[in-house]
């Protein structure tokens, strides 16, 4: 299983960045599809997540700013990042799930939200 994160990078508060994480090994449709997020000194946290019937849900800190979407298509999940904020700063990662023994990291991509 592959993953190919992109999207990452600098922005000033109030910017936006769109994430993207294309699979390759695994039948995309049938897994659910998470980012998480991993910031200085802290421990990584769920962000959002779609569910392979595309029920979507975010933690409570990024609604509003943040969509996730997929294409089954293509194989990609997608972060849109809207009105960032410096603690959006982190790395993100990307996971495939579809049961405890059925789970996928990507490597992660840098966000730094920074004036």
């Amino acid at each position: 299983v592959q993953f190919v994160e992109s999207g990452g990078g600098l922005v000033q508060p109030g910017g936006s960045l769109r994430l993207s994480c294309a699979a390759s090994g695994i039948i995309f449709s049938a897994y659910a599809m998470y980012w998480y997020r991993q910031g200085p000194g802290k421990q990584r946290e769920l962000v959002a997540v779609i569910s392979s019937d595309e029920i979507i849900n975010y933690v409570d800190s990024v609604k509003g700013r943040f969509t996730i979407s997929r294409d089954n298509a293509k194989n990609t999940v997608y972060l849109e990042m809207d009105s960032l904020k410096p603690d959006d700063t982190a790395v993100y990662y990307c996971n495939a799930r579809r049961n405890t023994f059925n789970s996928y990291w990507g490597q992660g991509i840098q966000v730094t939200v920074s004036s």
